[in-house]
Parts: C-alpha cells; structure tokens; sequence
C-alpha cells in the first residue's frame, strides 16, 4: 500500500506529507503536483515562482517520489476553451488543471487500496465527508485534521525547524501559497494583496481577463460586486478603485474567498 499526497506546494499539503512519512518512512510516499503553469517557456503566470523552490526544496527534504502533471494548458487557456472565466462559484481551472490530471493518474498508476492524503487542517472537518466520497473507493487521510493540532504558523515554524524555508507567499501576508496569488475563488481582500505585492502578476491577469470578455462578447468577470447586487466586478475597475481611491467604500476588505482545489468537485 502506498500514500499519495495531493501536493498543492503550500504548506499544508507539505506537513501532511511530513507527518505521513514520519509514520510510514517515504519510500511508498509520492507527493503528486499538478502544475498550472502550461508551457514552462511562456512566461507563464501560474504558480510564483518561488512555488517551485520550495517543491524541489520539499520533495529533497521529505525523501519521498515528486510526480509533476501538467496538461500544457494555463488558466486562461481553460477559460478560453471552457468559454467562461473562473469565479467563486466554479472554477474549471481547478477541474482541468488539477482535479481532471490527478483522477487520470490515480486510474493508471494506483490501485483502491492506495490512501490519499489530503492537506486540510482541523478548522476544515466540515469538508471531509465530500471529500471521502470524490475520492472513493480509495481510503482518504487528513493527517493536520488529527492531534496534535497545528496553525499554519505552527506548520511553518515546523518546517524551519526542519531546515525548509517555506514559500515567500506566506511572508507577503497570502493565505494560500498556490497559483502565484491569484485564483478565481479569491475575494477582494487577497485581489487587493496581489496588486500591492505584485502589480505585474495582477496586470497580466486584468489584461487576460479583459481579452476573454471581449472574446465571449459577455460582461463576465472573476470579481463581484457585492454591495452593488453581486454585478461582475472587472479586474480593471477593481484595480482603478483601488488606485484613484474611487468608491473605496465598494471594496470588502475582509472577502478573502477561498482555495479548495483538491477539496471540491465540480461536475464537468
């Protein structure tokens, strides 16, 4: 029997891992990344770079298997193809770019008895359930959901403790280490963080966002307007808001959203 460890680059994903091997010795670990970048020579926006540091710098220091998928396909290029923009509602870059990849290489390379092991802290039992069952017949494991129980700050000193330097996205104040800041299931608040901490990233995103709404000929958007009837809320005007300190009362400081890539299924 094997453990496969559903390999975000956060650290979450990177303690469950560590706890798994502190129990059963890495050699039956694999630690399975799905990779949103597409092509790597695109000058891809998908994970920070510094994602990939730490995933080299975490598979050498956990002595376990890393497996990388990637279906040559970034965010947008899913949006494209799907023909809709991702949002807090769906998000077919996680069905395509993760869940999709990861099912298919479940069904070649392991067999029922193969335990999953997903990254979810104790304050994310309510989820547990759904996830059992996405992943049936195979046995599934949430090594952070058991005692002792850990923070993230407690997981990043665990990882220093270690020798590991965690990703730079947690010191830029990021709740989640994964697709370089962005995700369509993220809120105002972290939208905010990414134009602050990086305005390239998120100027590329607006302008790919702005592409694809004038490609669908739709008034579509990552974003809502929450206090203005939950209206599509572009990346553009979002970023304006910010910037000219225009209607700033409009902006939800505290909608961080959520990432919940291995966690929910969408139906295709």
């Amino acid at each position: 029997m094997s453990h496969i460890v559903m390999f975000s680059g956060g650290i979450g994903s990177w303690a469950s891992a560590y706890r798994i091997i502190e129990q059963h010795g890495p050699d039956h670990v694999t630690l399975l990344f799905c990779d949103v970048g597409g092509p790597r020579t695109s000058g891809h926006m998908g994970e920070d770079e510094d994602c990939y540091r730490f995933i080299a710098d975490a598979t050498a220091q956990l002595g376990a298997r890393l497996v990388t998928l990637n279906t040559g396909e970034d965010i947008w290029a899913t949006y494209k193809r799907r023909r809709m923009i991702g949002s807090s509602r769906i998000a077919p870059c996680s069905t395509e770019l993760k869940q999709k990849p990861a099912r298919q290489w479940l069904a070649e390379n392991a067999s029922t008895d193969d335990t999953i092991v997903i990254g979810i802290d104790w304050t994310e039992t309510h989820r547990i359930p759904a996830i059992q069952a996405a992943y049936a017949p195979h046995p599934v494991v949430f090594p952070m959901a058991e005692k002792p129980y850990l923070d993230k700050d407690d997981m990043i000193a665990l990882a220093r403790e270690n020798g590991l330097e965690p990703p730079r996205m947690y010191a830029a104040k990021y709740p989640h280490a994964n697709c370089g800041g962005f995700c369509c299931r993220a809120g105002h608040a972290q939208f905010r963080l990414l134009l602050r901490e990086n305005r390239d990233r998120f100027l590329y995103h607006e302008g790919k966002e702005q592409e694809l709404r004038e490609h669908l000929g739709k008034d579509v958007a990552v974003l809502r307007d929450h206090r203005a009837g939950g209206v599509p809320l572009t990346l553009k005007t979002f970023r304006e808001r910010i910037d000219f300190d225009q209607q700033i009362e409009l902006f939800d400081a505290d909608d961080w959203g959520g990432c919940a890539c291995f966690t929910e299924q969408e139906t295709p």
